[in-house]
This record gives C-alpha cells, sequence and structure tokens, in this order.
C-alpha cells in the first residue's frame, strides 16, 4: 500500500455529457471531460467558450460613470490640465498604468503616474501622496487598481480642488468615496454585464472608451495584469488573456522581448503559466522591495537598452525576493519547531522583528502549504510597537471572519475568505494566537487539516498521445475559474522504476497499463520509488505534456500525488548487509519478526535500536508492516502471522545462517555405499575422516555427517566418541522416517518456497494466504 499525500476528491464528468460535447464539437475526449468536469456541458455554450472573438467584450460605457471619467479627462486634455495616475505596486497595478498611460499619451495628454511605497504609504489612496500630485500641478487624478477604500484620502483631494476618477475592482466598503466619477465593474448603479475584471481589466476599459475604439496592442499588458492578479478567466477576461497571449508572442515590445529572454523562456511559446510564474514575479518583486516605478518605465520603453537594463534590475530584485523568502521561511520553520515541536496547532501566528513585509505573505503561503495550516506572518516593528503581515488560509477557515471576532485587539485588517492582511499591536500577538487556535478548534476537524486535490480529469493511457495534448492550446488559457486540469490515470503498473536527480531525490516511471505506456516524472518524489514494487497497481495524479527530447516527442506526466490500495511484498532476499535494506522500512508501525533465536542475536546490532520479537514467544502488537528476518521451521507459522496481521507490507529477507537447497539429500545409492563401507570396515571415525571420505568420493562436506546421524536415528548404527558402528540388531526401516532426513527435507522446500521462488510465485503464495485460502503441506510435495 501507497499512501497519497493529499485526500482525493475524485469527481467524474457524467459520460454521455462528455460524448455529446465530443461527438458534437469534433474534440477529443480528453478535452471534452475537461469542459463538462468545468460545467461547460452545453455543445454551443462550449462552442463560444473555445472560440471568443472581440465580440466577447462589452460596451466599456455600461460601466457606471464611464461617461462622466470620459468627458473630465477630455476636458482636461483639452484644456491642456495635468493629470495623474494614482497605481499600486504589484503586476495588476503596473500594467493598469501602463495601460492607461499609454492611450492618455496617445491622446495628447500631459499625463504622470505615482506609485505608493508598501513600507511608506501601505495600500491604496493617501493624503501625503496626493498633496504631492496637487504640488506638481494636476488637476485630475485617476486611481487603477485601488481606491475604493479611500473614502477620507478623495475628500481631502476634493478640498484641494481636484477632480478624481477612481477605476477599481477590489470589494468596497458599504460606503463609497464621493469621488467625482467611479468606474467599477460591480458598481450598483452600474449595469456591466461581467463583474470579475482585474483592475488593468477596468482601466483597458476606460482606455477604450477615451480612444473610441479597442486598442488590441495593449491586451498585451492586459493579459499579463490579468494572470498576475489571479481573477477568474471566464468571460471577458478570458478573452483578454487568449488574444493578450496570442499577441505576445509576436510582440516587437522592447519590454516584452527583454522580459522573455532574461526570464530564459521561449517568447513565441509564452503561456498564462510562463505569465504566473516568470512575467509577474518579476514585476511584483520590484515593488515588494522599493519603488515599483521601474516596472512601469520597462512596460513603456520603446528603446531596447534601456529595456535591457531595466529588465535585468527587475531579475536582480526579483532573485533578491526569492532569497528573502527563503531565508524568512526558515526562520519561521525554525520558530515553529522551537514553540511547538511535533504538537503542530491548528493555526499559525509567527512573528520576527524586521522581516521584510512586503515578503510575508509568501512566506505565509509557503507555510499553509508545507502544513496544510492557516498561517499568518508578521512583521514586528519594535519602535512603533506594532507587527504587520499576511494571513494564508484552508478550506473551512474563513480567515476574514475570524479576524473580524478580534477586531478588538486588531489595530487594522482586511481581505477575504482565503487570505488577509493585517496590523496588530506586538503586545496583542499573544492574545490573537491563543484566540485564533481557540476559535480553530471549534470549526476545523481533523479531517479538514488533511490537504486535499480535487481531481476531475480521469483518464485511460488511450485518450492521450502527442496530437491530443498539443490540442490543448484551444482551451487556453487555464487559471482561476477555469482550472488547469488534474489528471488522473487509475490501476498502472510501473514497468520501471529508477530514482534520478544528483540527490537522487527523484522518480522517472515507466507506467503501462499491459499494451500502452506512459513516462512519468515524479519530481521530489524519490522516495517513493522505494515504496513501488513489482506488478502493483497504482493511481497517479499530476499534469500532462509534450516532452521533447532529440526531435522526438511523447507524452509525460509530471506526477503531483501517488496511490495504491494493493498490499506490496518487497523483495529484501540475498540482501545480506542490513544497511542496504533498512532505510526503505517504514520507522512506525513496523514490526520486526524473528522465529530463530540466534537471528535476533546476529540483527540486534545493525537494526538502529528496532526491537525484535521472537515469535511465538513474545507479544507481538500489531502492525501495518512486518519484517521476516529469517525462515520458520514450518509454513503454518506464516499462515498464522499473515492472518493475524493482515498487513499493508510484507518486507521478506528469510536470511539463513547455511542454506540446504543446494545441498541436496544423498541418494538412496550414496546412503546404500555409506552403509557397506562401515559394514565392511566394523567401524569409522566419520569425525575425523568424514570429510576426507566425502571428498573422496565427491560428495559434498557434511554428507557423511548427515546420513551418519540418520542412520542413528533409524536404529541402524551406533555412534560413540565420533565412531561410528554398525547396530547388533537392525529393523528393516524407511530413510525417510528419521527425524533429521524429514527435517533437512522440509527445511530445503521451505527455501525453495520462500527463498529461491521467483518473486510473483511468493506474492501468489501470500496473496492465497491474506485471500483466506489455507496453505497445506501439499504445496510442498
Amino acid at each position: 500500500m501507497i499512501e497519497s499525500k493529499n485526500k482525493w476528491m475524485i469527481e467524474r464528468p457524467d459520460e454521455t455529457v462528455v460524448e455529446k460535447l465530443s461527438s458534437a464539437l469534433a474534440i477529443p475526449s480528453v478535452h471534452a471531460k475537461i469542459l463538462a468536469s468545468r460545467g461547460i456541458t452545453d455543445p454551443e455554450e462550449a462552442k463560444l467558450f473555445l472560440h471568443m472573438d472581440e465580440s466577447s467584450m462589452h460596451d466599456p460605457y455600461l460601466m457606471n460613470d464611464m461617461k462622466k471619467a470620459v468627458t473630465i479627462i477630455k476636458n482636461a486634455i483639452e484644456n491642456k490640465e495635468k493629470i495623474a495616475i494614482y497605481g499600486d505596486y504589484d503586476a495588476d497595478g503596473v500594467t493598469s498604468i501602463a495601460v492607461l498611460s499609454t492611450a492618455l499619451e496617445q491622446l495628447g495628454a500631459d499625463v504622470f503616474f505615482i506609485i505608493p511605497d508598501r513600507f511608506e504609504h501601505g495600500y491604496g489612496p493617501h493624503k501625503d501622496l496626493f498633496q504631492e500630485i496637487y504640488n506638481k500641478g494636476a488637476s485630475v487624478i485617476v486611481t487603477v487598481d485601488n481606491g475604493v477604500s479611500g473614502i477620507d484620502e478623495v475628500a481631502f483631494a476634493k478640498t484641494l480642488g481636484m477632480k478624481v476618477i477612481i477605476t477599481d475592482h477590489h470589494e468596497a466598503g458599504e460606503t463609497w468615496p464621493d469621488a467625482d466619477a467611479i468606474i467599477h465593474p460591480r458598481h450598483p448603479d452600474g449595469d456591466y454585464p461581467f463583474k470579475d475584471l482585474a483592475g488593468v481589466g477596468v482601466a483597458f476599459k476606460l482606455a477604450s472608451a477615451l480612444l473610441d475604439e479597442i486598442p488590441f496592442d495593449l491586451l498585451e499588458f492586459v493579459a499579463i495584469g490579468t494572470v498576475a492578479d489571479l481573477v477568474p478567466l471566464r468571460g471577458e477576461n478570458r478573452y483578454f488573456v487568449k488574444e493578450g497571449i496570442k499577441r505576445l508572442r509576436s510582440s516587437r515590445r522592447p519590454s516584452i522581448q527583454a522580459l522573455t529572454k532574461i526570464a530564459g523562456t521561449e517568447q513565441s511559446k509564452l503561456t498564462e503559466e510562463t505569465i504566473g510564474f516568470m512575467i509577474g514575479p518579476r514585476l511584483n518583486a520590484v515593488g515588494r522591495l522599493g519603488d515599483a516605478s521601474p516596472a512601469v518605465d520597462l512596460l513603456k520603453t520603446t528603446d531596447a537598452g534601456i529595456a535591457t537594463g531595466l529588465a535585468e534590475k527587475l531579475d536582480t530584485l526579483n532573485k533578491e525576493r526569492q532569497e528573502l523568502v527563503s531565508t524568512i521561511t526558515k526562520e519561521a520553520e525554525a520558530i515553529i519547531m522551537e514553540m511547538y515541536g511535533d504538537e503542530i496547532p491548528k493555526v499559525f501566528v509567527i512573528a520576527k522583528e524586521n522581516w521584510n513585509s512586503g515578503v510575508v505573505g509568501i512566506v505565509a503561503s509557503r507555510l499553509t502549504e508545507k502544513y496544510y495550516r492557516p498561517s499568518i506572518v508578521l512583521s514586528i516593528d519594535s519602535e512603533a510597537g506594532i507587527a504587520k503581515g499576511s494571513a494564508r488560509s484552508i478550506d473551512g477557515f474563513n480567515m476574514y471572519e475570524e479576524l473580524t471576532e478580534n477586531a478588538h485587539i486588531l489595530a487594522g485588517y482586511g481581505g477575504h475568505p482565503m487570505a488577509a492582511g493585517m496590523t496588530v499591536d506586538v503586545e496583542n500577538l499573544h492574545l490573537l494566537r491563543e484566540n485564533l487556535n481557540r476559535q480553530a478548534e471549534s470549526v476545523l476537524t481533523e479531517e479538514q487539516l488533511i490537504p486535499k486535490l480535487s481531481i476531475d480529469v480521469p483518464l485511460t493511457l488511450e485518450e492521450i498521445d502527442v496530437t491530443t495534448l498539443e490540442k490543448l492550446e484551444l482551451l487556453r488559457p487555464f487559471g482561476m475559474g477555469f482550472e488547469k486540469p488534474t489528471y488522473l490515470f487509475e490501476d498502472l503498473i510501473a514497468g520501471s522504476v529508477r530514482k534520478i536527480g544528483a540527490a537522487k531525490n527523484h522518480m522517472k516511471l515507466d507506467l503501462t497499463d499491459g499494451g500502452l505506456s506512459l513516462d512519468t516524472i515524479g519530481f521530489g518524489f524519490g522516495d517513493i520509488a522505494d515504496q513501488i514494487t513489482p506488478n502493483v497497481k497504482l493511481s497517479v495524479v499530476g499534469d500532462l505534456q509534450v516532452n521533447e527530447w532529440n526531435g522526438n516527442k511523447k507524452p509525460q506526466l509530471l506526477v503531483r500525488d501517488i496511490l495504491s490500495d494493493e498490499w506490496q511484498l518487497f523483495d529484501l532476499r540475498g540482501i545480506r548487509e542490513a544497511s542496504r535494506w533498512l532505510h526503505s522500512i517504514p520507522v512506525v508501525n513496523t514490526a520486526y519478526i524473528a522465529f530463530h533465536e540466534h537471528t535476533i542475536e546476529q540483527f540486534r546490532p545493525v537494526l538502529n535500536g528496532n526491537s525484535i520479537h521472537l515469535y511465538g514467544e513474545d507479544a507481538v502488537s500489531k502492525a501495518a508492516n512486518i519484517v521476516l528476518l529469517d525462515i520458520p521451521t514450518h509454513v503454518s507459522l506464516l499462515e498464522e502471522i499473515v492472518k493475524e496481521y493482515i498487513p499493508e507490507r510484507i518486507y521478506a529477507h528469510f536470511h539463513v545462517p547455511e542454506s540446504r537447497y543446494f545441498d541436496g539429500l544423498p541418494s538412496r545409492e550414496q546412503f546404500g555405499w555409506y552403509y557397506s563401507f562401515i559394514k565392511s570396515r566394523g567401524s569409522f571415525d566419520f569425525v575425523q575422516n568424514g570429510e576426507k571420505l566425502a571428498k573422496h568420493k565427491g560428495w559434498r562436506n557434511d554428507s557423511i555427517k548427515f546420513m551418519s546421524k540418520v542412520f542413528s536415528e533409524l536404529g541402524f548404527v551406533t555412534i560413540k566418541d565420533g565412531v561410528i558402528s554398525i547396530a547388533d540388531t537392525v529393523e528393516k526401516r524407511d530413510l525417510k522416517e528419521a527425524p533429521a532426513y524429514i527435517e533437512r527435507k522440509s527445511q530445503m522446500k521451505l527455501e525453495e518456497r520462500l527463498l529461491y521462488a521467483p518473486y510473483m510465485e511468493l506474492k501468489s503464495w501470500f496473496d492465497t494466504i491474506r485471500n483466506g485460502t489455507k496453505v497445506g503441506e501439499e504445496i510442498y510435495s
């Protein structure tokens, strides 16, 4: 049995729907399963979803106050008034600035932008910056990707005589700011059909209205901001990203070319994953560590040299950000171990002085991912006596609601069920930690603390090939609201298993259903390679891709999880050094069993303190894993163990100090010759001369000693002081009656079936016992 790392939540799409979609749209079953599992079951709806065009975009004037905003801005341009764009420091914010400033410049506007500093100003509108904008001579402020939280700040700007236009997509409070225009897809007075635009999407709608046409070239920026901000990739967002990526792949913008080059990716093969994991983080890094303005400068520059320099700067900052995250994560884990040891709480509240508050959200995500616990990571400002940080949560623990219960001890907070930000007085940290863990006790069960893996695209090997996987481009982009598929393959067998990588911490599998095969890579799954036994049926979950090597293409699965419900037999026979197999045996829930005392004496020094139980004498508690160190004296003992334990894993070492299987039994002719030899001589000292006689006859060294014992047990001879003589009276008896003969034959049969049997034969033998069938002596006949 191989336990999965996550609890698998498998939902199988309706096969009737899959067949209908596949037939109506002439698409592979893989595509149809993905659509069906995402709730797109009608062929006409699926057709529109797959083949989106510009008709998917909505009229920008359906948004509340769009006409007002356009009028204010155009009047300002006509009157040569300065316009300030007030942005945000993340990828959505900087792309929003790039989109709107580009459109305004095309209209001849006198425009500049300003971005709050994460550390000095925090998120959203800030009075000092509005004052700075006023001092620079601007009469109009247009916010992008922020603004709805700035009730006091907007009121302040109005007292200075400035007009304020808010473009935002974040949740507003009960009261909206008293701005001159508020452009928001979810504004209660608007009629906009699509509610889930990113900040850059809202800025793009304003740009479209201002230009009185759709600025398709700006969709390159819109795609980046939309993907980076993790908004649902449905409706208009899907079109923005799909069309934007298409344009990004052939973009002549120096910024795009420089970013893809510094990220080490091929521009013509850009995807939403490239944006999410390579482009977005570099644009985000600059604002996490300081002034985000260079990100805007990079996006907008038309100079290739400047673009290269700025891209290198962002790349350096991103590496610095990565090092910070790695360092703080290690420090946070050390604090967890120091505070809790093995008693992991249900909620982490971890804080330390001078941690970079720009990256603590990423650290919280890392902790939640590793421990599957709600995590809050805070940076302490000892001079101010406050701690500021971020939270990440899991299903079942609504972080925003749980923080709301602690509003009285928080200096400020905000967010949603899965993520939040907060400020708390240092003196209240302990109380916050206690409160959240007490609250977690009442809402989180132990089962909810097991990470879950949602799986909704089960496949067979015959459904996939290179052509099918390459056609998955039709379904892209994947993301929030249209999640990337997690594929499941069931009941496959590993044709080959090997560890790869310098540290041997990765695994390469060749999985087969008996006919077709699938190349499989498991990064970080090296330990699982030791757990896969021949012919065990595996279920594997992961991501499919096309692997190209030396001009050859083939499907490849990147493993996310793996399990097997079958019991397993691990063959340790013949591996004499315990050090070569001891590391592969689970530390817990394992029983080491021996049938002979000499085995215990031999193995005790090398089993690192693990107890060895002498079967039949020592009490052994049930264990999921049993290690059979040696061979029993009778098969019935193994039957008893297997039926008593019903183990999930059997590790068969079956050590024998001296094998008898290849010794064989002397023939009747040998027994006859030796008996005649003794009779002719009258007596024979077999202790002194037995080996010499055996060598003379070409027999095994111990054959004389063994035959002497058999003769003695049958009463054919007498033995005194190593001298064997014919008995005075001899009854006719069969050699097979001698206990020594019976024992030797029994051991040979045991060795044949246990020690030297082919693996599958031994596995089948254990299967017979597990299935409740008694294995009698006939198996040895």
